[in-house]
């Protein structure tokens, strides 16, 4: 008798590699969390190793960089020969950002997004409707054709199918949407003892890595806005950093509806996520500057633009990781005129949210 015989699988003991596996993640971390600074990174994590002895008699730190480089994770082929990472270590930060937030998601088809409306789409739903010509025959409803035939002509010797016995199910389209997801990297953003940074990187990694993996057809452009506004790559996340910067909203909504215009897809919006107010606007070459409560004149550009977006059909949604009474005025106001938005989050729902709109989004035409 010929089959299968399963037993408990013990993988096999090679403290060598669980212990490079986690010195790998906790560096990746700390890569991210120094912006890219792969020796104050590696100094960290010495001093971690030191204080918590992750490392063996066997496995120190040393051998740990050597594997780095062996594995393809670190280079030192540059002009200065100073430690940088590779792009597949950029590629993992991203993996380990999509796993760290959205790893409880259940993996959907690559490159889809449901919407509400039907007919001549890429893929079976769940209504019904009569057949008219035209329809392809694949679209034939065999089961619920078959029982109008009987319901209609009865059981008799012979049987008979007409067309208006015929139903057809309805195929569902699928959406693409572009998306500009936009970073304040203003100095606030590491004030008062608290990381902001860091998870809204690791936000970004994470959905630029889930669009790239999940939905191909999508576009994400990611920038950031301090003084000014500039548009960077996502290989460029990890190295991201926060300036002496105030705030200038306006300059990156401008970008990000200059970006959307060039896209061709029917669906756009536009993610932001902040922990502040505006406080800068450029005005010819001089930047105009107030830091000390709302200022009405960079408050009123500011609703412009959020108002040519609602004009345009981008919807902007507001992350706001900050939980002051006049900061939630200023993005209540906001969320007003772009009939958009907002919510008002801890870092650690940032993710949860930021995945929960998008994916809502694609469930409906702007």
């Amino acid at each position: 008798m010929k089959g299968f015989r399963f037993t408990q699988y013990v993988p096999p003991n090679d403290p060598e590699k669980n212990t490079f596996e986690n010195l790998l993640n906790i560096f990746l971390q700390l890569v991210t969390m120094t912006g890219g600074d792969v020796a104050e990174a590696l100094s960290w994590l010495t001093n971690l190793d030191k204080r918590y002895n992750m490392t063996n008699p066997g496995y120190g730190i040393g051998d740990f960089i050597e594997d780095l480089k062996t594995k393809g994770y670190l280079t030192e082929e540059n002009q200065k020969g100073e430690f940088q990472i590779t792009s597949k270590a950029e590629q993992t930060i991203r993996k380990s950002a999509l796993e760290e937030i959205f790893g409880k998601l259940k993996r959907g088809k690559s490159g889809q997004h449901r919407t509400t409306h039907s007919g001549q789409g890429e893929e079976k739903g769940t209504d019904r409707r009569p057949y008219t010509f035209g329809d392809n025959l694949d679209q034939i409803a065999l089961t619920d054709s078959i029982r109008n035939a009987q319901v209609n002509h009865g059981f008799g010797g012979d049987y008979l199918l007409t067309e208006d016995d015929l139903e057809v199910v309805e195929n569902e389209f699928r959406s693409q949407t572009s998306t500009v997801l936009m970073i304040d990297i203003s100095h606030s953003m590491i004030l008062y003892g608290e990381d902001r940074i860091t998870p809204a990187k690791k936000v970004a990694m994470a959905l630029a890595e889930l669009i790239k993996t999940r939905y191909p057809k999508d576009t994400l452009d990611i920038i950031v806005f301090g003084n000014d506004a500039w548009q960077i790559e996502i290989k460029d996340l990890p190295y991201l950093q926060v300036g002496p910067y105030h705030t200038n909203t306006v300059a990156g909504l401008e970008l990000a509806m200059d970006l959307l215009r060039k896209r061709k897809n029917p669906n756009k919006q536009i993610f932001m996520i902040t922990d502040g107010k505006p406080t800068c606007l450029k005005v010819g070459i001089k930047y105009y500057k107030n830091a000390f409560g709302i200022d009405s004149k960079i408050l009123n550009e500011t609703l412009k633009l959020a108002a040519q977006c609602r004009k345009l059909k981008i919807p902007v949604t507001t992350f706001m990781i900050a939980s002051d009474p006049y900061l939630k005025e200023f993005v209540k106001e906001f969320t007003k005129v772009n009939n958009g938005n907002a919510y008002y989050s801890s870092l650690k729902g940032l993710g949860d949210l930021i995945f929960e709109d998008y994916k809502r989004n694609r469930t409906k035409k702007f």
